[in-house]
C-alpha cells in the first residue's frame, strides 16, 4: 500500500503519517512510497483503536515541536550572549525570489525607493517584476538591512518536485493539459467538466484557451484548456507563472508523438510538475507499458518503476480513471502547500482576450494572490482601467475573485496582450506611473539576447545563466558538443542545454527559445523556411556553425564577455530551382519560384542541395519573364543566373543573404 492511501483509510494527513513511519524507523520517501502489509498493520494498531488516540498523538507531536523550538530557542541564546551584549537585531528572512511590492513590504520601503535603486543597479523594473534571492540581498546592503536567507521548507518530497511555502492561506492548483493534437486533451476536460465543449470546436481540435474551475469533493481545481503547448509556451514567453501542475495526455494506442516530445520539453524548461494521463486505454490496440517504455526513454519514469512521475491509466471517452486522475493532482497540490495572500491588492495573468459586442474588450484572467473586485483599478500591458465587472467561467457576474480563481474582467479600454500580468493600484496617478515604467521596460526588452551580449545581460542581473537550444545533424554530433560544452567551466555563471535535437531549426525551436531566454544553436544545420524572419520578429537569436570548436570557442568566450560582435547575416529571401534553361551566350539560367523573402540582384547567394552548401557566389543576373529585375517577391516566379555556376538541378534551394 501506498503512504497516501493508508493516510486516507486511517484519517491522517500523509505529513503525519510519514513522521510516524519515521519514528518506526520505516524508511518511506514520499507520499508515494510503497509500505508493506506487515508494517500496514503495525501503524494501524496504532492508530486506529480511536479518534481520541489520534488526536493525542497530533498533541504529543505539536508537544515535540514545541519542545524543540525551545530547545533551539535556549541554544542560541547560549551561544550568543557571550559573544555579543547588546540587543540582537532581527534579520529578515530574504525569499528565493518575490515581486518588487513584495520587497518594498519586507523592507517597509516605498516602492519607488525599490525601483530607483535598482534602476541605478541597471535593472528597469516594474512593481510586479520578479526579483532573485541575489538582487534582493543586494538591495538589503544598499539600505544597510540586516537579512538572512531563508531555505526551502522541504527540499524534496516527490521525485523533483521542490516546495517552497509561502505565507498566506491555501489555494487550488492551476492545471494545464498539454499533448499532441487528439490524443484527448479537451475530451478529457470535458469528461471533468461535465459539459460538452468538444461538440462545439471545428474538427474536435481546441481553437481557444479557456479557462474553467470544477469542484471535486468540496475542492476546486482550475484547468487551463490550451490548443497545444504554444500557448503555454506564450504564456510563459511573456513570464508568466500561471501553471502549478501539467497534465500530460498520452494516447495509450498512439504512444509518444512529437508534440508529446515538445510539450514535455516545455513543461520541463517551466519547472511543472508532470503528471501523465494514458488516455484511451479502453481502446483495443491500446498498449499502457509501451507508453511508459516510451516515456521513460525521455526521462519520464513511472513511480512504480523507481521514477517520481505520477502514470494513471485513463479512457476520456468513459470515464475511466479519472477520479484517481483528480485524486492525484490534488495530492501532488497538497504536498506541493499551494498559498496566497487573500487580503492583499490582487495581482494575476492575463490568459486569453476577447473583443465582445456587449460587453467591449474583455480579459480573461486568473487571480494568482489577493481578491480582485467590481471597482478596482487594473494595470496590465501598458493601460489602466476600473473593473466594471467580473464574470466566472460559467458567464455569471461576480462581485470579488479570490486566488486560483478564473475570471473575465469588462472595464479596460483596449484588448491587453495575453501572457502579461496584471496588478490593481490605489489610484489613477499610481496606474500612469506604471503604465510609463511598462512602456519603457518594453523598450529595453527589444534588445535581442545574443552570444554577443548574454555576459552584460548576466552581469545586471536580467538572466541567472546562459540557456541553449542545440540543433545538430546527426547524433554523433550532438554528443560531441555536448560532451565539450560540459567541459565549459566559468565561475559565476552557468550553462543550461534547453532542448537538444537532430534536425534542421524549426518554430518549435524559436517558440521555446522565447519563452526559455535562450540562443539557439545550430551544428551543420538549416533553418527551416520563413523561420530567420519569425526569429527576428520573436528577438530570437540563432548561430550556426561548421566548425565544432568554433562553436565551443564563441560559447566560451561569450561567458567570459570577451566574444566581439561580429557582421550579423540576414537572409533576404529563399528561392527553388523549376526549371533549368540552357543558353550558349550566357550558359544555364535557373527557372526559379520565390518560395520567401525576396532575391535581390547583385547580392550574395549559396546554392543547397539536400542541405548541403554546393556552390557560393553572387547573382549576377535576374530577370521577370524578359526584363531586368532589381528583385523578385516571394510568390513570383524568375530567371537566376549566378556568375561561375551552371549545374543546376531541380530543387535546388538558392539563398540570398547580406550583412549588417
Amino acid at each position: 500500500m501506498r503512504v497516501y492511501e493508508l493516510a486516507k483509510r486511517l484519517g491522517v494527513s500523509s505529513h503525519d503519517l510519514l513522521e510516524i513511519l519515521k519514528d518506526l524507523g520505516v524508511e518511506a520517501k514520499s507520499h508515494f512510497s510503497k509500505i508493506d502489509e506487515e508494517v500496514v498493520e503495525t501503524v494501524e494498531s496504532l492508530i486506529e483503536p480511536s479518534h481520541s488516540v489520534k488526536e493525542e498523538q497530533k498533541v504529543d507531536m505539536e508537544v515535540k515541536k514545541s519542545e524543540r523550538k525551545e530547545e533551539v530557542k535556549e541554544t542560541i541564546k547560549v551561544t550568543e550572549e557571550p559573544k555579543k551584549m547588546e540587543p540582537e537585531v532581527k534579520k529578515i528572512q530574504v525569499p528565493l525570489s518575490a515581486t518588487v511590492r513584495e520587497v518594498s513590504e519586507l523592507f517597509n520601503l516605498p516602492v519607488s525607493q525599490i525601483i530607483m535603486n535598482l534602476m541605478n543597479m541597471g535593472i528597469l523594473a516594474n512593481i510586479n517584476q520578479e526579483l532573485d534571492q541575489a538582487t534582493i540581498i543586494k538591495l538589503a546592503e544598499k539600505f544597510n538591512i540586516p537579512v538572512e536567507t531563508s531555505q526551502p521548507q522541504k527540499a524534496r518530497l516527490v521525485g523533483k518536485i521542490k516546495i517552497q511555502t509561502t505565507e498566506g492561506e491555501p489555494r487550488a492548483p492551476i492545471v494545464t493539459v498539454l499533448g499532441h493534437v487528439d490524443h484527448g486533451k479537451t475530451t478529457l476536460l470535458d469528461t471533468i467538466r461535465k459539459t460538452n465543449v468538444t461538440a462545439t470546436e471545428a474538427g474536435g481540435i481546441t481553437q481557444h484557451i479557456g479557462a474553467y474551475q470544477v469542484e471535486i469533493d468540496g475542492r476546486k481545481i482550475t484547468f487551463i484548456d490550451t490548443p497545444g503547448h504554444e500557448a503555454f509556451t506564450a504564456l510563459r514567453a511573456r513570464g508568466a507563472r500561471v501553471t502549478d501542475i501539467a497534465i500530460l495526455v498520452v494516447a495509450a494506442d498512439d504512444g509518444v508523438m512529437p508534440q508529446t516530445i515538445e510539450a514535455i520539453d516545455h513543461a520541463k524548461a517551466a519547472e511543472v510538475p508532470i503528471i501523465v494521463a494514458i488516455n484511451k486505454i479502453d481502446k483495443p490496440e491500446a498498449n499502457v507499458d509501451r507508453v511508459k517504455t516510451q516515456l521513460s526513454e525521455l526521462g519520464l519514469i513511472p513511480e512504480e518503476w523507481g521514477g517520481d512521475t505520477i502514470m494513471v491509466p485513463i479512457s476520456a471517452k468513459k470515464n475511466i480513471g479519472i477520479d484517481q486522475l483528480l485524486e492525484m493532482v490534488l495530492l501532488l497540490a497538497d504536498i506541493m502547500e499551494l498559498k496566497a495572500k487573500y487580503d492583499v491588492p490582487a495581482r494575476g495573468t492575463i490568459i486569453e482576450t476577447v473583443l465582445d459586442r456587449g460587453k467591449g474588450p474583455v480579459a480573461i484572467a486568473i487571480v494568482m494572490e489577493g481578491t480582485l473586485k467590481v471597482g478596482d483599478i487594473v494595470v496590465t500591458s501598458g493601460i489602466y482601467g476600473r473593473v466594471r465587472a467580473l464574470f466566472n467561467d460559467r458567464g455569471e457576474r461576480i462581485k470579488k475573485a479570490v486566488p486560483s480563481t478564473p475570471v473575465q474582467i469588462v472595464g479596460l479600454p483596449k484588448l491587453p496582450i495575453a501572457g502579461e500580468s496584471f496588478v490593481v493600484v490605489a489610484n489613477e496617478k499610481r496606474a500612469k506611473e506604471l503604465v510609463a515604467q511598462w512602456n519603457e521596460q518594453v523598450e529595453k526588452e527589444r534588445e535581442v539576447l545574443s552570444l554577443e551580449n548574454i555576459r552584460l545581460r548576466i552581469d545586471r542581473g536580467e538572466l541567472k545563466s546562459l540557456n541553449l537550444i542545440l540543433k545538430a545533424d546527426t547524433q554523433g554530433s550532438l554528443e560531441a558538443i555536448e560532451k565539450f560544452l560540459k567541459d565549459i567551466n566559468i565561475e559565476g555563471v552557468s550553462l543550461t542545454i534547453v532542448r537538444r535535437g537532430v534536425g534542421n531549426i524549426s518554430e518549435g525551436d524559436v517558440l521555446l527559445a522565447k519563452a526559455s531566454k535562450a540562443i539557439i544553436v545550430g551544428f551543420n544545420v538549416d533553418t527551416e523556411i520563413g523561420i530567420p524572419k519569425l526569429a527576428e520578429n520573436e528577438g530570437v537569436s540563432i548561430k550556426i556553425y561548421n566548425i565544432i570548436y568554433e562553436l565551443i570557442d564563441d560559447i566560451t568566450l561569450a561567458l567570459k564577455g570577451l566574444l566581439k560582435p561580429e557582421k550579423q547575416e540576414i537572409i533576404l529571401g529563399r528561392a527553388e530551382v523549376r526549371q533549368v534553361f540552357r543558353s550558349s551566350k550566357i550558359g544555364n539560367i535557373a527557372g526559379c519560384y520565390v518560395l520567401e523573402g525576396k532575391v535581390v540582384r547583385n547580392s550574395s547567394v549559396r546554392i543547397k542541395r539536400d542541405n548541403n552548401v554546393i556552390f557560393e557566389g553572387k547573382l549576377t543576373s535576374l530577370k521577370r519573364f524578359k526584363e531586368d529585375a532589381r528583385e523578385v517577391l516571394a510568390g513570383y516566379e524568375c530567371g537566376i543566373f549566378i556568375e561561375g555556376f551552371g549545374d543546376y538541378k531541380e530543387k535546388d534551394i538558392i539563398e540570398c543573404y547580406a550583412y549588417e
